[in-house]
């Protein structure tokens, strides 16, 4: 049976996986959570676990410490109303700062009309991202039952301060209210990064925004001094998040959030009954009221190993090491005029493609992941179909990105194995040649263009076939990417020209419409 389980498993930890982002994990990590589930303690208060409400205090204060945030989200500080709680994940980061935020702008507009139902307010407020946002604040969106209004970002798929703030204008003269603004520092999609330095000013413009940037994976990296500059006008912020079990060596789940003001937060959320108030509630931190969930594991133990087993200068230098590993690969893949780089390389994530059409690139990843030598996902950016290659593993080296090494032994050679670039390489080569064979071929090609069935090349590409309606009306709407949901193609290609794509990104379907209604053509993608 354990057999069976591991060889059903995707391995997140292997030097092989490029898909999504890290998934930490580390030695360290897993004995805090054995410890933990050792006592197992469920520590709602800090009278339920007052090891575990303090620690969890110190190591946040810790860490915000190391990634240099203000001092006004610490909790340490004399005054400070600021501090760090641990949360499941960056979706409940976000989903409980709209909840705090929406609480906020209730409160104010109750001064003029004290007598009103909280609930009139809500078809008044207005959330703001980017299109490149994580689609986890669509759904914060939802669950507060309020508006969210996605804007385009610039060139480089970053959002800055002019587009959000004519967004607000427009807004505010048809009557709604701005009150939370959600950023990014690197993007699902291309590790992009959201100018806070603009964004900052416009939110302070106005009476009751709350301004929550989102620093999922990249955030981890502001313990490197070199790239704080990313983080820029984090100053503006009311809250921020970054999830040490991406890129920090901490196993999932272990997603931190602070705070500028926790009374903002608790009094959104706070519910207070007999069975559960303690003498001491007044002079420390119960964590219960701090997000969703009553019951809380004691994850605080988990990171504290980490911080005092690697120290710092050790997690400087793994996130060093996959930077470092993500420039050699974009450099490997800038020299073959085959392919082009997409995004700007500043973490361990590389967006490349093979120059040629979206459907090229589908086939292309889909041939590698069904070799099993290398997994990789795809994304849409600037409108095109990427595929996107990132650093994960712990101890990943050099051998593991380029070309492959030799090693002589007893005067034998030995091949170190597979190597990405050297399995990217192939695959492309294998797929460029099969496409210039006008006859076919007197001997079997290769394994690896063996063509795939058209259903298997959707699946492994990630990527799902929907109708000419689904894809019409998908690509009107302003929905947000997960990184990890299939990308829309259209279902009927007889009629489609063997060089057009049917993406989102490339699919120009010219005259042909749907009802009356017009084909969204590329340039309104």
């Amino acid at each position: 049976m354990f057999y069976f389980l591991v060889s059903q498993v995707c391995h997140w930890q292997h030097p092989r996986f490029h898909a999504y982002f890290p998934s930490g994990n580390s030695y360290p990590s897993i004995i805090g959570d054995m410890l933990s589930d050792a006592i197992g303690s469920i520590a709602f208060s800090w009278a339920a676990n007052p090891v575990g409400a303090e620690l969890e205090t110190i190591v946040l204060d810790w860490f915000g410490k190391a990634l240099a945030l203000p001092e006004e989200f610490l909790a340490s500080p004399p005054g400070s109303r600021g501090g760090g709680v641990i949360q499941g994940s960056a979706s409940e980061c976000i989903l409980v700062s709209m909840l705090a935020a929406r609480n906020q702008a209730v409160q104010y507009l109750k001064k003029d009309v004290p007598d009103a139902e909280d609930s009139s307010f809500l078809p008044l407020l207005v959330a703001y991202c980017s299109t490149e946002s994580h689609s986890c604040v669509e759904k914060a969106a939802m669950i507060s039952l309020v508006k969210l209004r996605i804007l385009e970002p610039d060139e480089n798929c970053s959002l800055r301060g002019d587009t959000l703030l004519k967004a607000m204008e427009e807004d505010e003269a048809k009557g709604l209210f701005p009150f939370f603004v959600s950023t990014t520092l690197g993007t699902t999609s291309s590790c992009a990064f959201d100018n806070l330095k603009e964004i900052g000013p416009v939110c302070r413009m106005y009476p009751s925004v709350w301004f929550h940037v989102d620093g999922a994976y990249a955030g981890n990296s502001f313990i490197c001094p070199e790239n704080r500059y990313l983080m820029n006008g984090i100053h503006y912020a009311d809250s921020f998040n970054t999830n040490t079990n991406k890129w920090l060596l901490v196993a999932f789940d272990c997603s931190c959030l602070w705070i500028k003001d926790r009374n903002k937060l608790t009094s959104a959320l706070n519910v207070d009954p007999l069975y559960l108030q303690h003498k001491r509630s007044e002079e420390t931190i119960d964590y219960r009221h701090w997000g969703i969930p009553l019951s809380r594991r004691f994850r605080a133990l988990k990171l504290w190993f980490v911080l005092r087993r690697y120290g710092i200068q050790g997690l400087q230098a793994y996130i060093r090491n996959h930077c470092r590993l993500a420039k050699r690969f974009e450099g490997l893949v800038r020299k073959d005029s085959r392919f082009e780089v997409i995004n700007d390389v500043k973490m361990g994530l590389v967006c490349f493609r093979v120059n040629g059409t979206d459907r090229l690139n589908q086939e292309l990843l889909a041939n590698i992941n069904a070799s099993g030598k290398l997994h990789m996902i795809p994304s849409l950016v600037k409108c095109r179909y990427i595929i996107r290659f990132c650093v994960t593993a712990e101890h990943a080296k050099d051998e593991d990105i380029g070309e492959a090494i030799s090693s002589s032994s007893n005067d034998e050679q030995t091949t170190c194995g597979y190597h990405a670039w050297e399995v990217i390489q192939e695959f492309a080569s294998d797929l460029l040649e099969s496409m210039k064979i006008a006859e076919p071929p007197t001997k079997p090609l290769p394994d690896t263009t063996k063509p795939l069935s058209r259903k298997l090349t959707r699946r492994l590409s990630f990527t799902r076939s929907v109708s000419r309606d689904v894809y019409r009306r998908s690509l009107s709407r302003s929905s947000l990417h997960d990184g990890a949901t299939p990308i829309n193609v259209l279902d009927d290609e007889e009629n489609i020209v063997e060089d057009e794509d049917v993406f989102h990104s490339g699919m120009s379907l010219g005259s042909l419409s749907i009802s009356g209604l017009p084909i969204v053509d590329e340039k309104d993608c």
